[in-house]
């Protein structure tokens, strides 16, 4: 059962992934007033699970789950339409319109697709992304890593200053650079010593 709950899930997320890459398509083609002939959910060889037609789109579910397609008259795909090519372009037609519009609906997809990638992983780092905890809150000290331990910290450390000389450092930035020297570090535990 549990397969089967995954493999629906599967099913579901990739779903919502194919209706928004063909309303990338979709939505540019409308706002040129190009004529939309279906728009699918999944392919529909031979039937269709569900369909309707409102004004000259027709909308469905096919029943082979490997993606979904918007078919736009006048531009030649898969469906390979070859008889209305033989006919003068129409106002509507995809290969009537200018260039920079049928870029537009073109890379209508692929744009839907880079922006959704941008907003979940913006979503995913909004929610699960790195805690940040400044110095200043480090009530009980650090838990030191066998390395950090190595050099010479201890659990429970508070770094309270870097270089003794007075100079003031913003801690919390220098700590999370890679590529950072820290001379002589003084810790609440007293322990004073040059580090690299």
């Amino acid at each position: 059962m549990e397969i089967l709950i995954k493999a629906v899930q599967l099913i579901l997320s990739l779903s919502i992934l194919v209706v928004l890459h063909e309303l990338g398509h979709f939505i540019p083609a409308k706002l040129f007033k190009t004529r939309v002939e279906k728009f699918y959910l999944f392919f529909d060889p031979w039937f269709s699970l569900v369909k309707k037609k409102i004004a000259d789109t027709e909308y469905g579910i096919g029943w082979l789950p490997l993606g979904g397609y918007v078919k736009i008259s006048g531009m030649i795909d898969e469906s390979m339409d070859k008889d209305q090519m033989n006919k003068p372009a129409e106002d509507w037609e995809f290969r009537a319109k200018p260039a920079w519009q049928r870029l537009i609906i073109m890379l209508g997809g692929v744009t839907v697709n880079l922006l959704l990638g941008i907003f979940i992983y913006s979503m995913v780092l909004f929610t699960w992304g790195d805690t940040y905890l400044p110095n200043k809150n480090v009530e009980n000290g650090v838990i030191c890593s066998d390395f950090a331990l190595d050099l010479g910290f201890q659990n429970g450390d508070k770094i309270i200053s870097i270089d003794s000389s007075g100079r003031s450092y913003p801690i919390d930035s220098l700590l999370f650079a890679s590529f950072i020297v820290i001379p002589s570090p003084r810790f609440s535990n007293g322990f004073k010593g040059d580090f690299v």
